[in-house]
């Protein structure tokens, strides 16, 4: 590798909860490569510039066009929902900048205009209108010769990476495999519509574990000299939290109109071995955010979090307000497992590591466009499974 990297130049687009997650693992950043943030676009430019300011961006812009001519910029980091990806990633990349993509790389999010499309448009036909956006993308990482990182944070966890490193170290067949995502419900008002995100609780939550779990597989596909394709997909999709009267909402933020708050997925593969993916908007506690690795060998269990590395109780809340405490917890009050280096141990800061090193040294990525086709593709089969009550072949 070479011993002086260049400095990398970055625009961010974007500055919600994704552009604040990327910036943080910018800020921590353990290559040692040299970077530069240079522009944050987005049309609330008054927003962008309390994010300019906060992690130390160069300038504002509103333009996308832009910033796609800077030629000092070298990678575009998109920071939007998910509607917007594939439409700024093909102008990037055909720009000549390499892409960092927020997962998930796209959906169905038909006429925004209609309401209800996720009951009255039928997830087969969701796919297929999906899947030529997903193929002009293929094609123009394909033509540009830049990189396209997908941004899921579940590969890059601290304990997701050790458990990769043993699986290769041992060669592990992996028999099967759990994961879960579960939370109180999105901080969001514009989750209960499909619109809005492609989906429920899926595309938000049980998309983590699930990708994480299918990397695992090829990691061990890879160690073993072997070829794993996912067969098919079955799934489970539900409204739980519509039993609830209003009065036993106040603490759960659930509030689907066209999409499940509940879901569970099973993804066979080729070898005969499953994963079973578990996400919901209807628990309480904190989000819980774990993948469970059973082989012929081994067994590892990858907690993200909650963890056990700060277990705090305190009497009161005083002086608190802006100690970072969990993510989705209601009170700092009694005991609570905190977070610690969050940025780190979920992810964060290890996927702009591995993005940064891949531009700087010319690295194929870890996370790249197949990984994020195939985790989409999954997806909307399973929706599709339960939609019509069988099993998706594939």
């Amino acid at each position: 590798m070479n011993k002086d990297p260049r400095t990398i130049v970055i625009g961010t687009v974007g500055c919600g909860y994704g552009a604040f997650l990327h910036a943080n693992g910018y800020r921590h950043n353990m290559s040692g490569i040299p970077i530069r943030l240079k522009t944050v676009c987005d049309m609330n430019v008054e927003k962008a510039e309390e994010f300019r300011a906060r992690y130390g961006y160069e300038q504002v812009c509103a333009d996308f066009d832009q910033l796609c001519a800077d030629p000092e910029i070298e990678l575009i980091d998109l920071a939007l929902p998910p509607v917007f990806h594939i439409a700024f990633a093909i102008k990037a990349l055909n720009a000549g900048k390499n892409v960092i993509c927020e997962k998930p790389v796209s959906g169905y999010f038909g006429d925004r205009k209609t309401e209800n499309i996720g009951k009255t448009v039928k997830k087969s036909e969701m796919w297929k209108e999906m899947q030529s956006g997903l193929e002009e993308l293929r094609a123009a990482v394909n033509s540009s010769g830049k990189k396209f990182f997908y941004a899921e944070n579940f590969i890059y966890a601290t304990p997701v990476q050790k458990a990769a490193e043993i699986l290769r170290a041992k060669k592990t067949k992996i028999v099967m495999m759990t994961g879960e995502e579960t939370i109180v419900g999105s901080s969001s008002p514009m989750a209960g519509q499909w619109k809005n995100f492609g989906g429920g609780t899926i595309m938000r939550n049980g998309i983590h574990p699930l990708t994480g779990m299918l990397y695992l597989k090829q990691v061990e596909a890879k160690a073993r000299g072997e070829e794993i394709t996912v067969k098919s997909v079955t799934a489970d999709c539900g409204q739980q939290t519509l039993c609830l009267k209003e009065d036993e909402r106040q603490y759960i933020n659930a509030r689907p109109e066209d999409v499940e708050d509940v879901a569970v997925i099973t993804v066979t593969f080729s070898d005969g071995t499953k994963c079973i993916t578990i996400c919901s908007d209807g628990i309480l506690g904190g989000s819980r955010n774990y993948i469970n690795i059973f082989g012929h060998d081994a067994a590892m269990v990858c907690n993200l979090n909650p963890t056990d590395l700060l277990n705090t109780y305190v009497s009161d809340e005083k002086g608190l307000d802006n100690v970072a405490w969990g993510e989705l917890i209601t009170s700092k009050l009694g005991w609570n497992k905190v977070f610690v280096s969050d940025e780190v141990i979920r992810g964060y800061t290890g996927e702009m590591t591995s993005f940064l090193e891949a531009v700087a040294y010319d690295k194929e990525p870890e996370s790249g466009f197949d990984l994020a086709y195939d985790v989409i593709r999954i997806i909307y089969a399973a929706y599709q499974s339960a939609e019509e009550g069988r099993r998706i072949d594939l």
